[in-house]
């Protein structure tokens, strides 16, 4: 069974397989806790099973890259770890080299298996030689060595997101414009009309029609003798001044509206196939766990 890189088959392979994290950044220790190195690729096979990871051994053993069965990898996601079982120093150093422009065929696979097998199968002296062992080239499958690659906790974890498109409303505020109130200076003529009085004297002669005598003594001809009375006459007295004609006050007032909008949203269901007897419990309360 041929087998790729994990990004050849799913390109977009942390979202689709992982939800989103990326395990290629994951640091490798033993039981331990002694650190071995890190993920440096998974390698799955053409229906997509996980079959190994691909070990960056650092400084662990100068930088090789090994293949380990995903059978003796658990990984935690919460500390973005992986653990391995069955791989020593040793055996690391025994291991195959693995390089990118590779082929990973049958052959090189065996040499892996062998050197994780240990004393597990010392007792098969053939294994894989298709002479007197239990499976040859054309015989074996993942599944004779549960041990290699069962239990993958890579699959079990897998988180599939399911999308859906919902309507977001914001506010944008933004200047619509401006308004600015000022003063300004109009002129023009204006006209006030205002009453004068200017006094005149009158001087009225007038000849007594009836000629009495004056009783001797009672005047006398004096020299000099006047009338006299002041004269009064009105100007116009026009002037400007200021006087206040109104006032103008300023402010602002919110007018208040809804906008509604309608637009069509997608959203993404489960659809779950199963093939055989697999079991599936079906939960249709998003609230509660299965």
């Amino acid at each position: 069974m041929a087998l790729v890189k994990i990004a050849d088959l799913y390109p977009n392979y942390k979202q689709d397989v992982f939800g989103g994290e990326d395990i290629k950044s994951f640091t490798v220790y033993d039981y331990s806790n002694d650190k071995i190195g890190s993920v440096y690729d998974i390698i799955v096979d053409e229906t997509g099973r996980f079959r190994y990871l691909v070990l960056d051994t650092g400084f662990w053993i100068f930088g090789k890259k090994v293949l380990l069965p995903v059978g003796r990898a658990k990984v935690d996601y919460g500390q973005e770890r992986v653990y391995v079982t069955g791989l020593t120093k040793e055996q690391a150093e025994h291991l195959p080299e693995y390089s990118d422009d590779m082929t990973i065929d049958y052959d090189y696979e065996e040499q892996v298996r062998t050197v994780y097998r240990g004393a597990e199968h010392d007792t098969v002296s053939t294994v894989g030689t298709g002479a007197t062992g239990r499976y040859d080239r054309d015989s074996y499958t993942y599944d004779n060595e549960p041990s290699l690659y069962g239990h993958q906790n890579l699959e079990e974890n897998q988180t599939l997101k399911l999308y859906e498109e919902r309507l977001v409303a914001n506010k944008d505020r933004f200047l619509a414009g401006t308004v600015t109130v000022g003063k300004k200076v109009e002129t023009q003529t204006a006209k006030v009309s205002v009453p004068v009085e200017k006094e005149r004297i009158v001087v009225e002669r007038s000849n007594p029609t009836d000629y009495k005598a004056v009783t001797p003594g009672a005047t006398a001809f004096n020299e000099g003798e006047v009338a006299r009375m002041e004269v009064y006459e009105e100007t116009a007295d026009i002037k400007k001044q200021a006087f206040v004609r109104e006032e103008v006050s300023v402010r602002k007032e919110v007018e208040r509206d809804t906008v509604s909008a309608k637009e069509t949203v997608r959203r993404e269901e489960l659809d779950i196939e199963t093939d055989g007897k697999a079991v599936v419990n079906r939960d249709l309360d998003p609230n509660r766990n299965v």
